[in-house]
């Protein structure tokens, strides 16, 4: 035994080849003007701490251009700090990364990565790991078998044919036998980050991904068993007290997790603090039994973490709790470690191209062996690719394998290091190579027209409503019962509730189940509203549910899909601004505003957003023919104008509602030739129109921009609900007034009416007509009569004596 004197008056005894710390106490805390603050642990560890933030965010930000992960920055932040970069000068590793100081670091890492692997596994949906469809066990399967047999074959020909090592010898089929793990931590974490979660090959992915760690986690615990045992009898004792620590989880804690939610929904409180406070303090108590069977102390947390039923109430508290201290803090301090544990200086170059190579290999078959079943169920070729690609991805699950690896000396220094690299290397390339061969924003448009303009008589009108909010719900409704469906222009429904993505790790959209209401109440409500409205319509309307559960960034991805699916002809969208009882703007949703402009960008149909102030005036339901329902249309021209006009001539027919169709000409600028289309299209709408007592038709000239927001000041209270264009052609009118636009998705008209400056009880409904691709607008009317009929909903006979005169549609007429 070898007794020497440490840094900071620490003893280290030297037995064997073994090393034994022995810290002083008195470095346990300190204070400035006393000692130095590197020499105290709690001090050290703050230090240790930013720094390895501070260089992982610099990092981070440099290989932004560069489409790369935080993943990769974090390792990389790691590896510059430890020996290999900054602390590569003993004096400096000494000071900042003291033997005696490592492990309160890897302790905090530690908890970081049981906690996270808690939080991932109360947002996994059990139910989807034992019912994974068709096509997801086919692909799993055969990327596990063929992955596996093929990285195994080539680690065990090298093994034979090539000279190396005894521990790389050893190590090398460990190495390529996990090569065909998928973990879902790491494909959830990848595709956030991309902002494709929700895309439906990246669906596809998690699923595979969600259904191969079944498998996974049993391999990895026969592994451990096998590394940790000296023989096949302790081999078996390990893997038999694993499966008795799994049902002793399930059966002590799964008890525990159904009485915390029954509680939650029984007493309609929500999730208390103190029903946190235990399901935390479980954690380290099944970590500590996952260590005492001598497996990772991850696998209690993660069981645990599946035992808690995914999505609201109670995994969404956890989530809300765990994703700022864990994800952002902790987490990220286990993949530096990681980091700090390489040392480029100890790799050989024999090891690194052998592990190079069979990382090359493994990848090419892992790919190829996704891509194989995948075209032949129907998936196109390039996203087959791109599935391989996800489905390749490298993180967190492997760095934990590789350290368990080398605390168990099973991977030299050397090795472990050529193993963290290459996490690195796939996950840089296929990172930028992911953003660069899939964009699901760019979904195909349709050829055919999805526009109401175009909509013929006696076709069938598909509308989506978005619901975010249970307060829209009312007026929601209201406008579609005041659309008019009949036996002869039924109307198709979808409504599509939007849910933040929250207590779950997969983006899911999920048609209702009559069978299967929503535990949800307020889901269950919005649902009920719809249903009413559909059987009072019965046999002229229809209402299919969604819901959608995503990311509210990336929600909009959703929205266009459903579209999509369901040949919607508009889509309605709720505003992000709710009013207070007072006409004061209650509350305001930025993330919603954001999802409108990314929805009205790309959108294969024509596009709505109904700024809803039903609630300042309590707004009769219009079904049953409670009360009237007044519209306005205010009309300046172009084709968002005339779609509105289209949609609102469609309403004129329904007995409760009182249309009034308000046209602002320019006065001296007007030019006959610009407004040749829309003479056409209102006088088509008055002759319509003619004969029905709820419609009127009224025009105001103005000079100016200032005189058109003064006449729409004048009309702003006079209706339930006020239709405008969001764009209009290049005008006076317009000058001026999109300096003072704050809701650019409105339009400058929409913004003047949505102003909270307004003083205005009326509900506002703007509308954008389908775009086709590159933003161009498409033509909003045709010479052809068939494509002009959607106007003519219920003909009423035109007047003795009225003639196609282009002079009648602009007759002044005054009321």
């Amino acid at each position: 035994m070898e007794k020497s004197l440490g840094p900071n008056n620490d003893t280290l005894l030297k037995i064997g080849h073994s090393t034994i710390l022995c810290m002083d106490l008195n470095t346990i805390t300190g204070g400035f003007g006393v000692h130095n603050p590197l020499d105290f642990t709690a001090s050290l560890l703050l230090v240790q701490l930013s720094l390895i933030s501070i260089v992982s965010v610099l990092i981070d930000v440099c290989l932004q251009p560069l489409g790369q992960s935080s993943i990769v920055a974090q390792i990389i932040g790691g590896i510059l700090v430890g020996p290999s970069g900054l602390g590569y000068d003993k004096d400096v590793a000494l000071a900042l990364f003291p033997p005696r100081n490592t492990m309160v670091l890897d302790t905090i890492a530690a908890f970081g990565i049981m906690y996270f692997f808690f939080s991932i596994g109360v947002k996994m949906d059990v139910t989807m790991m034992f019912r994974p469809g068709k096509v997801v066990p086919v692909i799993g399967l055969s990327l596990i078998l063929f992955t596996m047999s093929f990285s195994i074959s080539l680690a065990l020909i090298m093994k034979h044919y090539i000279p190396m090592d005894e521990s790389l010898s050893r190590a090398i089929t460990f190495y390529a036998g996990s090569q065909w793990l998928t973990a879902l931590p790491n494909l959830v974490c990848l595709l956030t980050e991309l902002k494709i979660a929700n895309a439906d090959l990246s669906r596809l992915a998690l699923s595979i991904a969600m259904f191969n760690d079944m498998l996974g986690i049993a391999c990895i615990i026969g592994g451990i068993a096998f590394i940790e045992s000296t023989s096949a009898l302790q081999t078996a004792v390990i893997f038999l007290s694993t499966a008795a620590m799994i049902v002793i989880i399930v059966i002590a804690f799964r008890p525990l997790v159904l009485w915390i939610r029954k509680r939650v929904v029984k007493d309609d409180k929500g999730v208390q603090e103190w029903h946190l406070v235990l399901l935390f303090v479980c954690v380290p108590v099944t970590a500590l039994l996952t260590e005492l069977v001598g497996q990772h102390y991850i696998l209690g947390p993660l069981i645990l973490g599946l035992l808690v039923p995914d999505g609201p109430p109670l995994a969404s508290a956890i989530e809300a709790k765990l994703d700022l201290f864990i994800t952002r803090l902790l987490y990220p301090t286990y993949l530096t470690v990681s980091g700090l544990n390489t040392n480029v200086f100890t790799i050989k170059g024999e090891s690194a191209w052998i592990l190079a190579v069979l990382t090359l290999f493994s990848c090419l078959i892992k790919t190829g062996s996704v891509m194989l079943p995948a075209y032949f169920v129907g998936i196109p070729l390039q996203e087959a690719f791109v599935l391989g690609l996800m489905l390749n991805a490298r993180g967190v699950s492997e760095l934990i394998l590789y350290n368990f690896w080398n605390d168990s000396k099973l991977m030299t220094e050397g090795d472990f290091t050529v193993a963290v690299l290459m996490v690195i290397a796939v996950t840089g390339i296929i990172t930028p190579l992911l953003r660069r061969l899939y964009d699901p924003s760019k979904i195909q448009i349709p050829l055919k027209r999805r526009n109401i303009q175009q909509t013929k008589a006696g076709t069938e009108l598909s509308m989506m409503v978005c619901i975010f909010e249970q307060d829209n719900v009312p007026t929601m409704v209201n406008l579609l019962e005041a659309s008019n469906a009949t036996r002869e222009n039924p109307i198709a429904v979808t409504n599509l509730l939007l849910v933040e993505l929250v207590g779950r790790a997969m983006p899911t959209l999920v048609a209702y189940d009559p069978q299967n209401p929503p535990p949800n109440n307020s889901s269950a409500a919005v649902i009920n509203a719809f249903h009413q409205y559909e059987m009072y319509n019965e046999g002229c309307a229809s209402v299919r549910t969604f819901t959608a559960i995503s990311q509210l960034d990336m929600i909009h991805e959703d929205i266009c899909r459903v579209a999509i699916d369901q040949n919607s002809t508009i889509i309605i969208l709720p505003f992000h601004k709710h009013w207070a009882i007072d006409g004061t703007i209650g509350s305001a949703n930025r993330v919603i505003q954001a999802m409108n402009v990314k929805v009205l960008e790309r959108a294969p149909c024509s596009v709505a957003i109904l700024v809803d102030r039903g609630g300042l005036h309590g707004t009769l339901s219009i079904l049953n023919n409670q009360s009237s329902y007044h519209v306005g249309v205010l009309y300046i021209g172009g084709a968002d104008d005339s779609e509105s006009l289209c949609y609102a001539a469609r309403m004129a027919n329904h007995e409760s509602v009182v249309l009034t169709l308000v046209r602002f000409l320019h006065f001296g600028g007007d030019n006959a030739r610009e407004r040749k289309v829309d003479n056409e299209l209102i006088s088509e709408v008055r002759r319509a129109h003619a004969g029905n007592e709820g419609f009127s038709y009224r025009e105001e000239l103005v000079k100016d921009g200032v005189g058109l927001a003064a006449c729409i000041g004048g009309l702003e209270s006079c209706f339930d609900l006020i239709i405008v264009g969001r764009s209009h052609p290049d005008s006076t009118l317009m000058v001026g007034l999109e300096e003072w636009s704050e809701c650019p998705e409105l339009g400058v008209i929409g913004d003047i009416l949505a102003s909270p400056d307004a003083n205005s009880t009326s509900s506002v409904l703007v509308v954008q007509q389908q775009r086709m691709i590159g933003g161009k607008l498409i033509n909003r009317a045709s010479k052809n009569v068939a494509d002009r009929d959607s106007i003519l909903m219920q003909p009423v006979p035109a007047p003795v004596g009225d003639h196609n005169d282009a002079t009648w549609a602009i007759a002044m007429d005054r009321s």
